[in-house]
Formats: structure tokens, C-alpha cells, sequence
């Protein structure tokens, strides 16, 4: 893995080492991460900063032991375990089929990493035909906390949830009768005096130019009216333990939408038409070239990162005490952070600042919102990956390496396919048009373009601390101005290299791992829902489903591997969807 502070090309199972080496050179004050020193230039810089400490008014004992924990640590001069094949993980990759034409493979692995978690707490959702539309799939990954009883109560009913709330405005959307029984089960929970309090998801749309210009902001309303109404249903404790700790999670979901293709080059007339039939759905008028749409949510530290053209972009949002307007919202509302390290944690017990449940503690409940981050973006056939990953992944792979490593594995795997063909023939070649170096990937134009695609993002809604009731706030950013200050805002504050504009990783060193083996090249052990890629831009696509399963299966495991070795401490759930442009990768 390539390290952006150093330049230094690492390991996975040295990474945690070299975390923190560079974080003690840098809080014994060495500016260059690169320095080589040995004991003695460490005692000397020790005693100086000792020396400054001291004659301080405000004298710090916190910060003297940090000194002494980072010249200890740098002089103990250990070196990292060795690597050990991770040949066997909890739960080894799964294949999920969908009919959807924009994914051509997707793949769950998972590891509850038993060296520090006892229980598997991640749960994941893949739905297929979501709403009976054969278009669109609803992906979802959640990430328990303190116990699975609300990630296993939210992957079974917030897609119920948001479906509902979709079916009240497109009509294209339906509901079967055993999922409306349960939706009616609800309104014995869901009362009058609460709905009254969801009125302001229900605002009457404004003139034709704002429908026009916010064209998804029903979807994004109904995600944030699907969780509060999630976190409401969460609050009844239904098969809660504990009478005060009661469970919680962070939750990253992702709907998949095809666009028709008479949607795509509809005329004025059709979009007038479309639109005058749909009040709240989107019109029909999309940019010429757009296959689809991703309407993300998350809440918490569970993430979405889009792989477009060679570069990575984070679709979500870090919710903990990491973010600096996270710790600004709970301090101002009252709320409590302790000191703990890094970053403290939320009433001393939470990290995340966002989250479904933890309804057991109605202090730590006032500052731990049910308030996702929702946007809406176009893909195309320069889309290439998709990847949801939990707390596991992120707290020791940063979203670019995530990206980078996601690349060279797939293409590692796609020429080890290749190996293999009987009489030399191939059945895929990728065409590298464009090596994968820092300036490349780091591109300003590609990142404007992606940011010009942004359709819709949300508007927070917060709770009101003293009475639960809502408030909405006016946004301070939209289009392509938000996602600019989203992209520029430092979230993720102990993860520098994890935002764009800073160096980017050149090379990766992949865990080595067999692959797995090569299915039958059968088109019926696989059945195909969509026509054979044909070729095109100057190079073969891949043809076999059997290579696309294998490599997402392949990818997945890889990922995970690469976490358990970097030293992470949680449940680790990755799911990836290889999107049409995979086989096209610059």
C-alpha cells in the first residue's frame, strides 16, 4: 500500500506500525515523516519539548505523557509481525444476482475479526427488483454497535420503511400484501401526535424551476422520513437486553436506478408530459449518456466510495467526533465529548455523532441524531466500481487506498484470467490507457465533472434537543458548490490522505491470496439478464458472468484481508458492485 505521507511504498500487515511512527515523529515535532533518527536525536528533542512544556502557566501532564509515549515507542524499535496468509475468513464472499443492467456482478464478504469482537454485528440488505421494478436494486450495509439487535431490526424493516415512503409519491413503486401488513402494523407505533411532527418532510413542491433544479428532493426526504421513522420504531426495545445500553448502528444504503432509455433522449414535450404525470418524480430530461442513478444515504461511520474513471470519490459523509462540525452541533446543543483519544467519544461512550437506536441512554439519545446525509449522483459506462464497507475497512484504509487497491486486485485478477485461457486465446483485455499515477488519479477536471453530475443533496433536518420536535435548516451549499466544500472539508481529521486533492496512492502491494477458481465458462451457471457486452473504445470486453462473480468475489476477500492485516480492531463487511465500466478501465 502506498503511503501519501512518505512516499513509501508498505505492507498491509505494517501499516499500523507505520501509522503510528509517523504520529509520534510528529508529535515530537519533526516535520518531515521521512526523518531518520536515532536515540540520541530522539532524548535530545524529548528533553527540549520537556523544557518548553515546563515553564507553560497551563502545564499539561496529559501532554508530557504523550511525549514519553511517543520517544518510548520510537526507541523500543520493535519490528511488525510478520505477515501470515489469511487464508481462511469468518464469512468468505457471496454472491448476490441481480437483474439490474447496470451491475454486472456483486459480492459480501465479511469477517468478524475474532482477535478483538466476539459477535458478528454487521448485517447487509441487497434487494433485487426493489419495489417490483426491474430496474432498480436497493443495496444496503449496517454497522452494529454494542450488540446486533437494531442492525438485524433495520436491515428486515428500513427498506420497508423507504419503499413506503417512495409508493405515497411514484406510483411505480409497489407494495406487496404481506409488506403492507407490516407497514399497517406500524401505525399502532406511528401516531397522530407523531405524524404531526413529520410534516416538514411533507412540504407542497414550489414553482416548476425549483421541481426542476432539486428533482430528487422527494427521494431525499423520503430517506430522512424512513429513518426517523426507523429510529422511532427502534425506540419500542424490542428484544433489547440491557435496560440502559441499548444497541445502535450506522447504516450506509445505496439505490440503483436504471434510467430508460426514451427517458434519456426525451424530447421537451415527453419531459413537460412526464412531469405534468408525476408531480414529485423526476423528469424525464437527463444528461445524454447518464445509464443510471445512485441515491446514497448514510448515517454514521459506514461508507459509500464511487469509482469513475479511474479516481475515487467518497459519496457519504463521516459521522463522528472526527468531524469538526459534528463536535460543533453536539457542544452547542448541550451535549458532552470526552477527552478520550483520538478524537473523544460522544457522552464518553460513542464515537459516532449520528446513528439508528441507542435509545437506552436519553442523554447520549439527544446528541446521536437519526439524520443521514443523502445525494444523488448519474453513472455511466465510466463508472466502474462501487463499494459499501463498514467501521472495519475505513478506520485503517482511507477511501483512496480502498479505490487503488480495488483496481489493482480486479485487474491482477483479469490478467491471472487471462494466464489461463487455453491456446493463448483471452477472453477480456483491459485497456491502460491511463497508468494509475498520483496525477492521474488526482485529475481537478475529472473531479469538477463529478461534482457538475451532482443532481440533489440534502438539506439536513435536526432534531430539536429539548422537545424531540424537527427543525430544517436553509442550505449553505448545493450542486456543485456543496459537494466542492464537502470535498474540501477536512471529516475525516485522523485520515488525511482520505480526501480529495491530496496525494493519491501510486502503487499497491495486494495481499497475496490464491484466487478463487474459475467457474465452468457455462452461460447457464450464470444466467445472463442482459444482451452480451459487444466491444468497444479499441479493446475486447470481458464476456464471461462466471470471470465477473469470480473477480468481485475475489476483490471483496482481498479488501478484507488487507483490513485484518492493516491491524483493524471491528466487524469488517465489504460489498462491491462491479458497474459496466469495470471491463473498460482506462
Amino acid at each position: 500500500i502506498f503511503c501519501s505521507a512518505c512516499q513509501q511504498t508498505i505492507y498491509p500487515y505494517q501499516l499500523l506500525y507505520h501509522k503510528k511512527t509517523h504520529k509520534a515523529l510528529n508529535l515530537l515535532g519533526f516535520d518531515s515523516p521521512q526523518t531518520k533518527t536515532d536515540n540520541k536525536t530522539l532524548l535530545a528533542q524529548r528533553q527540549k519539548l520537556i523544557s518548553k512544556l515546563t515553564k507553560i502557566p497551563k502545564y499539561s501532564e496529559a501532554h508530557r505523557q504523550k511525549i514519553d509515549y511517543s520517544f518510548e515507542f520510537l526507541t523500543d524499535n520493535h519490528t511488525p509481525t510478520s505477515y501470515c496468509d489469511l487464508a481462511n475468513i469468518n464469512n468468505p464472499s457471496t454472491f448476490k444476482k441481480t437483474s439490474n443492467a447496470l451491475i454486472k456482478a456483486l459480492s459480501i464478504c465479511q469477517d468478524k475479526n475474532s482477535t478483538w469482537q466476539r459477535d458478528m454485528e454487521d448485517r447487509f440488505i441487497v434487494l433485487d427488483n426493489y419495489g417490483n421494478r426491474s430496474d432498480t436494486c436497493f443495496l444496503g450495509l449496517v454497522d452494529g454497535s454494542h450488540g446486533v439487535t437494531a442492525a438485524e431490526t433495520v436491515a428486515a424493516e428500513l427498506p420497508l420503511l423507504f419503499l413506503d415512503q417512495l409508493a405515497q409519491v411514484d406510483s411505480s413503486y409497489k407494495k406487496s400484501k404481506d409488506e403492507q401488513q407490516i407497514l399497517d402494523s406500524f401505525a399502532t407505533v406511528l401516531k397522530a401526535d407523531y405524524r404531526e411532527k413529520e410534516r416538514i418532510f411533507s412540504d407542497k413542491p414550489g414553482n416548476d424551476k425549483t421541481d426542476k433544479t432539486n428533482a430528487y428532493e422527494w427521494i431525499h426526504k423520503a430517506y430522512a422520513k424512513s429513518f426517523w421513522r426507523m429510529d422511532r420504531l427502534l425506540q419500542l426495545g424490542r428484544n433489547e437486553v440491557s435496560k440502559v445500553r441499548w444497541t445502535g448502528c450506522s447504516v450506509v444504503t445505496c439505490v440503483v436506478e436504471r434510467i430508460p432509455s426514451e427517458e434519456i433522449h426525451g424530447t421537451q414535450e415527453e419531459e413537460n408530459k412526464h412531469y405534468e404525470n408525476n408531480r414529485h418524480s423526476p423528469p424525464a430530461k437527463t444528461a445524454k449518456g447518464v445509464a443510471g442513478l445512485l441515491h446514497i444515504a448514510n448515517i454514521g461511520n459506514a461508507h459509500a466510495v464511487l469509482c469513475k474513471n479511474g479516481k475515487s470519490y467518497c459519496l457519504s459523509k463521516e459521522h463522528s467526533t472526527s468531524n469538526v462540525s459534528e463536535r460543533n452541533r453536539i457542544l452547542q446543543n448541550g451535549g458532552h465529548i470526552s477527552t478520550n483519544e483520538p478524537d473523544g467519544l460522544v457522552e464518553g461512550f460513542l464515537k459516532t455523532t449520528r446513528g439508528l437506536g441507542h435509545h437506552g441512554d436519553p442523554v447520549l439519545k439527544r446528541s446521536v441524531i437519526p439524520v443521514p446525509h443523502t445525494i444523488s449522483v448519474p453513472i455511466d459506462d465510466t463508472c466502474q466500481f462501487l463499494i459499501l464497507a463498514s467501521n472495519g475497512l475505513w478506520e485503517v484504509l482511507d477511501y483512496n487506498q480502498v479505490h487503488t487497491l480495488t483496481l489493482t486486485t480486479f485487474t491482477d485478477y483479469v490478467r491471472m484470467h487471462e494466464s489461463v485461457q487455453p491456446n493463448g486465446t483471452s477472453s477480456s483485455k483491459c485497456q491502460y490507457s491511463m497508468p494509475l499515477t498520483e496525477d492521474n488519479l488526482n485529475d481537478s477536471k475529472a473531479i469538477n465533472n463529478l461534482q457538475d453530475g451532482i443532481l440533489y443533496s440534502n438539506k439536513d433536518i435536526f432534531l430539536n434537543d429539548s422537545k424531540g420536535n424537527l427543525k430544517q435548516n436553509e442550505p449553505k451549499y448545493s450542486g456543485k458548490n456543496y459537494l466542492q466544500k464537502k470535498m474540501d472539508s477536512k471529516v475525516f481529521c485522523d485520515k488525511p490522505a482520505s480526501h480529495v486533492g491530496e496525494e493519491l496512492l501510486k502503487t499497491v502491494s495486494p495481499v497475496v491470496s490464491k484466487p478463487p477458481s474459475l467457474f465452468e465458462e457455462d452461460a447457464e451457471t450464470y444466467p445472463s439478464n442482459y444482451g452480451p457486452q459487444t466491444a468497444g473504445r479499441g479493446s475486447l470486453c470481458l464476456t464471461s458472468e462466471a470471470l465477473y462473480y469470480n473477480a468481485a468475489s475475489y476483490v471483496s476477500e482481498q479488501l478484507v484481508k488487507t483490513a485484518l492485516a492493516a491491524g483493524s480492531r471491528d466487524n469488517i463487511t465489504v460489498l462491491i458492485v462491479l458497474l459496466n465500466g469495470c471491463d473498460m478501465i482506462p
